[in-house]
């Protein structure tokens, strides 16, 4: 076995957030032309750019392409330089790592680029093994497909598999893509956000709002509609309200923060990069505003205890 080569600098080294695109173009769950537009999605683009916000994370299979070509659409225009992640699905009738270098190039044509900053692996399924996908991913990397590779949904163990794969062949694991928020602390108390800690990986979390949940829009009066409704129902958002109470309140000691700035800013304070949704101007604002301060060693510690309480009882 050749001596691996040292690992660059991680690309994600140093930011802060990213946007989450999952809901660009996606009509079934997230009303994607009923509830807003194309021009709403300009606008949170364009709003995430001049806030200082780079990282644009997609998928192949997000609005089943739609947000890769809208993205795509937007990068045609901008002024910046912007990051761009996006991820392959391993389904079941893919054998072969040949599959993910010609889902690379079909991602590559929807988004208009010669490279992406970050190919990931959706899920760990089976049937292909993760040091097969791992395999595909280095092709990637030598072939300049991508500057940087990443998992997503892997546990310690997969990602370890799929750490020490690739450090073979001289590449660096640069993430694991997890879901991670107040309400979802599993990577945090099995050791996973530790693990990428040590091994300078980075944790994005994805829903760090927990679907809108910590935003404090939703009651038990005002249920979040569609497929979110069967997962955040009346019993579970009545159990959740402590929480929010104290999120207010911790924003407003904090500068008049929002209860999902304050949100968000704790998953940073925990070490991870968030990648908040953002399907309007105003969304991507509110967003941006949960960076570039910190909370208080103190407030972290109420909101970690607060979520103990509530979790406890979900």
């Amino acid at each position: 076995m050749n001596e691996a080569a040292p690992a660059k600098e991680n690309i994600l080294a140093g930011i802060e957030m990213g946007v989450g695109v999952w809901a660009w173009g996606e009509r079934l769950i997230w009303g994607y032309g009923r509830d807003y537009s194309l021009g709403d999605l300009r606008g949170a683009f364009e709003s995430s750019i001049a806030a200082g916000i780079r990282l644009f994370d997609t998928a192949e299979i997000y609005g089943q392409g739609q947000s890769e070509q809208i993205l795509g659409q937007f990068l045609k225009q901008a002024q910046e330089p912007v990051l761009v992640a996006t991820k392959f699905m391993p389904f079941p009738w893919r054998l072969s790592r040949q599959s993910l270098m010609g889902a690379l190039k079909s991602s590559l044509k929807r988004l208009g680029l010669e490279q992406v900053d970050l190919y990931q692996i959706h899920q760990p399924l089976p049937p292909v093994n993760i040091e097969t996908w791992m395999e595909g991913l280095t092709e990637a990397v030598n072939a300049g497909l991508t500057r940087a590779v990443g998992v997503s949904n892997y546990d310690r163990r997969q990602m370890q598999r799929a750490s020490d794969r690739l450090q073979r062949e001289g590449v660096h694991l640069a993430s694991n893509q997890v879901e991670y928020h107040l309400l979802n602390r599993k990577v945090e108390k099995n050791g996973l956000l530790r693990q990428c800690q040590e091994q300078e990986t980075a944790l994005i979390a994805y829903s760090p709002l927990a679907m809108g949940v910590l935003t404090g829009k939703y009651s038990p009066e005002n249920l979040p509609q569609g497929v979110r409704s069967g997962r955040f129902g009346r019993k579970y958002l009545e159990k959740v309200q402590p929480l929010l109470t104290l999120l207010k309140r911790i924003g407003a000691e904090h500068g008049s923060k929002t209860p999902s700035q304050v949100a968000l800013n704790w998953v940073m304070c925990k070490g991870a990069l968030p990648i908040p949704g953002a399907k309007t101007l105003l969304q991507a604002e509110q967003n941006a505003g949960a960076s570039g301060w910190r909370l208080s060693d103190e407030a972290v510690m109420q909101l970690d205890e607060m979520s103990d309480r509530v979790c406890s009882d979900l």
